[in-house]
């Protein structure tokens, strides 16, 4: 799968390349003083892996219900990549990533401040200049309509060129990225990663859980945007508490959702697995692109992003 997800991206180069990258596991069992706690029998639902706080957002800047910025800017990394996997733009290599900085009025994003994306490229003559001409059709492809200006600042490999990329060229590891995986900084991280957990752990179906239940808020109406946060104690399996702000915008009270969405969702871990269907092989595709603001697949992957919650909440509310 490792091999796989390598070749899939695109490495091919000598330093870092799919068929000759040496992969070692080093997997062994948990600890059985956490296990105790976590493990469920006939007298003890299972518990929480780990104590911690997560956070689920949404709000109307997308139809995806994503905060604009992060919402662009990983819509700009897929168009370029598309181009690249079909071929019509053999220049470009695997490694890229964007940032999109949006100005706001009363709230709402109006437009594009500036743009920083970094690509790699395999010709090594390339300049800047002619990596921002290639890929400013993109840029423009990927952001509404009148929100680039003769003001937007362009940052295009500002460094002047990028021809060695991936882990051969600055070495990082997986999971790290967790606001590029959520919501950009525009809302608060209990600072878990999730790559490389299983779902037990509560610092991925948690975040994902609180994910579901802020979009249905905001996708039934109740809210325009919406934080929930779920906090948990190692070895417990419901939420020590459940807490949720509609930042003014919601249309019922913040302690009326709490008590609904309670009713609407077992928030145990188990309970997170069996509703959102977790227990299964949907996660590598999680690895680009972020884990939230995504169409929800028919086997299951990002089921966490469905909207057939809203009827439930509103019957409780």
């Amino acid at each position: 799968m490792t091999r796989e997800a390598i070749r899939d991206i695109g490495y091919t180069q000598n330093g870092f390349h799919w068929q000759s990258v040496e992969i070692e596991n080093l997997m062994h069992e948990q600890s059985a003083d956490i296990a105790q706690g976590v493990d469920g029998h006939a007298t003890k639902p299972e518990g929480a892996g780990d104590q911690g706080i997560m956070f689920g957002y949404a709000c109307r800047e997308t139809p995806e219900l994503m905060p604009a910025p992060i919402h662009y800017a990983h819509r700009i990394l897929r168009l370029l990549a598309e181009a690249r996997h079909s071929g019509r733009e053999p220049a470009l290599g695997p490694d890229s990533k964007s940032q999109v900085t949006v100005a706001y009025e009363d709230g709402v994003p109006k437009k594009v401040d500036a743009i920083v994306l970094s690509t790699q490229h395999l010709d090594e003559t390339l300049t800047s200049d002619d990596i921002r001409a290639l890929v400013a059709p993109y840029v423009r492809e990927a952001l509404p309509e009148g929100w680039i200006t003769n003001e937007t600042a362009w940052h295009v490999n500002p460094t002047g060129k990028f021809v060695t990329g991936g882990p051969d060229g600055d070495a990082g590891l997986t999971g790290r990225k967790i606001i590029v995986d959520t919501y950009g900084g525009a809302a608060l991280h209990g600072g878990g990663a999730f790559s490389g957990k299983d779902p037990t752990k509560v610092d991925r179906s948690a975040a994902y859980a609180a994910r579901y239940l802020a979009k249905n808020v905001v996708a039934g109406g109740f809210a325009d945007r919406c934080t929930i946060q779920l906090s948990y104690a190692i070895g417990v399996a419901q939420p020590l508490s459940i807490y949720v702000n509609t930042h003014g915008t919601g249309s019922v009270a913040e302690e009326t959702v709490e008590a609904a969405l309670s009713k609407v969702m077992d928030l145990s871990p188990k309970g997170i697995r069996g509703h959102l269907q977790m227990n299964r092989p949907i996660y590598a595709r999680t690895a680009a692109y972020g884990h939230f603001g995504r169409e929800p697949d028919a086997d299951g992957g990002f089921s966490w992003e469905k909207t057939d919650l809203t009827g439930a909440i509103d019957a409780a509310l």
